[in-house]
Order: structure tokens, then C-alpha cells, then sequence
């Protein structure tokens, strides 16, 4: 994020970064927890920007969880967000049932374990604010991405169940009803989002969706050689790219 915010802003945009509710040192802000369906902040941000600064051209740039986050904001959206000038996510888990199913094969269990445990962590912290409010007992005993949004996640986001959680939150379920500009990143060998949910006629036939695939990139990687005056980091350079050719 602070690799696209410098670039963005050397190339003459305005940047707002954004922390996702309980992120950043903001679990004090807030009573509950984020989760992947929240794509109604994104909006309020969308008309409090528009609104209180005028501001009338504005992108939305997610990566991961944020980049499912910013498509679903835009589709749900439509047309109706004249503020809305387009969309950009990189790796983005459009649809959480199969992106948690590739999370948890035994191959992932690096990312399984480190995600896990960062969710574990944050809903500590967030329970020493808030003393009562979640049932910590059983935490210790989450061996499962998908029990902590079943016992956690869910409920505190209105959920009736983790299975209705990832069923409800994907942006798969309003990607046709996008009307802005739209760039996905992704990489063929993301190892937990896979490949073939952006293979679908709905995406590669999506007038408004261009999707950039490289073979190799891993979640949200695309490191790369410098060349021809680029650093390392190709996702953010393409990005730009996208953002300067409809400036």
C-alpha cells in the first residue's frame, strides 16, 4: 500500500489509505470486526470523499481481502456512483468458499497458520477493549480458518453461520453489474486464490474487466527484475500504468 500511495502520488493523484476496521492500531474505533463483505465502508468512504472534498474521479485500489472488497463495492454500486471512476484488485478471493478450501490444503499451511494466528492475535486485542463481548474459551482450540469465521467472523458480522459468511461476502456475486473501468491482477500460481475463478465468460467477456495473469506472482508477490527504469514491484507499476492511461 505504500509502494502504490508513493508512486500514485508522484504521478500527480491525490491518495487516501485506508485501514479496514480492528487494522492498522484501530481496534479502539470500533466494536466489531472486519470481515470480506464489508464493502459498504468503501462506499461511505466513496461519498465522504466526493461529498465533504469534491472530489469527483476515484479509484479503488484492494489487494487480497481488499481487492474482493473494492470489486463488490463497484458492483453493488453500478452505475449509481458517479464519484466511482473504476477498480483495481490484485489476488482478490472473489469467492470465499474456494478460496478458503485452497487455504486450507496442507501445502498452505504457512499462510494457513500465519493468517490464522494474525486473526487470533487481533481478536485478543480487540476483546481486552471490549471485555464480554466474544466468548475467548474455545480460541486457543481453533485449528481452522473456517471455525474461526464459523465461532467469530459470522456472528459478529450478522452472519447466521461461517458457511453463510463466504456464501454472502464474495464479489463473484456482483462482478456483472460493474460499470466502472476494472483491472484484476492475479497470478496463475496463487497458491490459496485460485486461477479458474477468473477463467469464468462472466470475467473474460466482462466489457468493463480487463484481467493481467501472469504464470508466476504468487499472493500478491509479482516481484520481478528491475528494467527499463522499474523497481521490483510489478503489480504496483501496472497499476499506475492503468490509472495514468485514463487520467
Amino acid at each position: 500500500m505504500r509502494g502504490i500511495a508513493a508512486k500514485a502520488y508522484r504521478a500527480g493523484l491525490n491518495v487516501v489509505r485506508m485501514n479496514q476496521r480492528t487494522c492498522g492500531g484501530t481496534e479502539h474505533l470500533t466494536p466489531t470486526l472486519y470481515n470480506s463483505g464489508l464493502s459498504q465502508d468503501y462506499r461511505a468512504i466513496i461519498h465522504e470523499l466526493a461529498r465533504v472534498d469534491g472530489l469527483d474521479r476515484i479509484w479503488l485500489v484492494g489487494y487480497s481481502m481488499g481487492g474482493n472488497l473494492i470489486l463488490k463495492a463497484a458492483g453493488e454500486a453500478g452505475s449509481s456512483e458517479t464519484a466511482l471512476a473504476g477498480a483495481i484488485a490484485v489476488c482478490p478471493n472473489i469467492d470465499p468458499p474456494k478460496c478458503v478450501d485452497a487455504l486450507e490444503q496442507p501445502s498452505n499451511w504457512i499462510y494457513h497458520r500465519h493468517f490464522l494466528g494474525s486473526l487470533k492475535a487481533r481478536l485478543r486485542r480487540k476483546a481486552a477493549l471490549l471485555p464480554g463481548k466474544w466468548d475467548l474459551k474455545e480460541l486457543d482450540g481453533v485449528a481452522l480458518m473456517r471455525e474461526f469465521d464459523h465461532r467469530y467472523t459470522a456472528p459478529d458480522g450478522g452472519y447466521a453461520s461461517g458457511a453463510d459468511y463466504y456464501n454472502r461476502s464474495g464479489a463473484c456475486h456482483v462482478l456483472d453489474s460493474i460499470a466502472v473501468p476494472t483491472l484484476i491482477i492475479t497470478a496463475q500460481d496463487d497458491p490459496f486464490i485460485p486461477y479458474s475463478m477468473f477463467t469464468v465468460p462472466l470475467i473474460q467477456r466482462h466489457p468493463k474487466i480487463r484481467v493481467m495473469a501472469p504464470r508466476h506472482g504468487g499472493h500478491c508477490g509479482f516481484i520481478h527484475w528491475p528494467y527499463n527504469g522499474e523497481d521490483s514491484y510489478w503489480a504496483e507499476n501496472r497499476i499506475i500504468d492503468f490509472l495514468q492511461e485514463r487520467m
